[in-house]
């Protein structure tokens, strides 16, 4: 089985570290597919998101960790879109945000009017995505 690592071309490596938003893909209990788009974190191996503790998306991955998370089109007609699909591993509350996160994102934290204090208590639920799977739509 080839390993995704050897999937990402440098132009898919520049967008882990470039996009801002990335869309979580989880199933309700209903299987009606949930997209949300989030904030994330590319380490090399998995992705690290944040959210509100029992958010639908929580709930969600606590009922099927399997999830997809996925880049918008990059060109006018919808093609260079990265699919990831991972398995959800939540990891709890955290007291504090992942410095690579927080490098990341303190910009439009501040932006959004908000503190990273406030921010890491009302989103400090941290989801870790290990993806097995990555397919591009060109």
């Amino acid at each position: 089985m080839v390993s995704i690592q050897s999937k990402i071309t440098p132009h898919i490596a520049e967008r882990l570290q470039s996009e801002k938003v990335i869309w979580l893909t989880t199933v309700n209990k209903e299987c009606i597919p949930q997209p949300t788009p989030v904030w994330f974190y590319w380490d090399g191996t998995a992705f690290t998101i944040y959210t509100r503790p029992r958010s639908f998306k929580m709930l969600n991955i606590y009922e099927n960790p399997h999830v997809t998370l996925n880049f918008e089109g990059a060109d006018e007609l919808g093609g260079d879109v990265v699919i990831f699909t991972g398995t959800a591993f939540p990891k709890g509350q955290q007291s504090e945000l992942a410095p690579e996160y927080l490098e990341k994102y303190a910009l439009s934290i501040e932006q959004w009017g908000t503190s990273v204090e406030e921010y890491s208590r009302e989103y400090g639920e941290k989801i870790v995505v290990v993806p097995y799977k990555l397919r591009i739509v060109e």
